[in-house]
């Protein structure tokens, strides 16, 4: 038996039901990938995004710096928030996140200063088409705290297969990176 805080129980009740999974299952399931996953900033992010997008919510992954462990104390926390294709994507979405702001606080790693989550809202990039930049970052270093049917890191292993196997090439302008198809 296993005692947990009972808003992180109705958390991961809600996301098992809506991935079609046990509570049991569904929790072994994220233990066995745990990563930041575990953390209570993470969930936080979770819980947020849920309660923002509801059952329109495929999955969040956090990315950029943080995730790459190269974040200063200027940094933010980026937290990709993955919706269903049919939920448009609206500026409300950040008004709605923006009415309770998740805080990002790290202190057993020497962070005592809390840091602000940044959502950013997307789709998933289809198939066959050139993903954004962002995407093509996230496939490289993001790390997925939430990903009940695995779509999200279905696409992301697609993405870094088209990366490794040179299809998809990363360039610079003036310092700034953006992805093509090789030529």
């Amino acid at each position: 038996m296993l005692r947990i805080d009972p808003r992180l129980h109705a958390t991961l009740r809600e996301a098992a039901s809506r991935s079609g999974l046990s509570l049991n299952e569904y929790c072994a399931r994220k233990l066995a990938g745990a990563g930041l996953g575990g953390t209570e900033p993470a969930w936080a992010a979770v819980e947020r995004a849920s309660s923002v997008v509801g059952n329109d919510l495929l999955g969040v992954v956090i990315y950029g710096s943080w995730a790459r462990g190269e974040a200063t104390e200027r940094s933010d926390v980026d937290v990709l928030i993955v919706v269903d294709p049919g939920r448009p994507i609206v500026r409300d979405l950040y008004r709605l996140w923006d009415e309770e702001p998740v805080l990002w606080s790290d202190p057993g790693a020497g962070r005592e200063q809390p840091r602000r989550v940044e959502p950013h809202f997307v789709h998933l990039p289809p198939i066959g088409e050139v993903p954004s930049g962002t995407w093509a970052e996230v496939a490289l270093d993001g790390v997925v705290i939430l990903d009940p049917a695995l779509v999200v890191s279905r696409r992301l292993v697609d993405l870094r297969r088209s990366i490794f196997d040179g299809d998809l090439v990363r360039h610079e302008v003036h310092g700034q990176p953006y992805w093509a198809e090789a030529r």
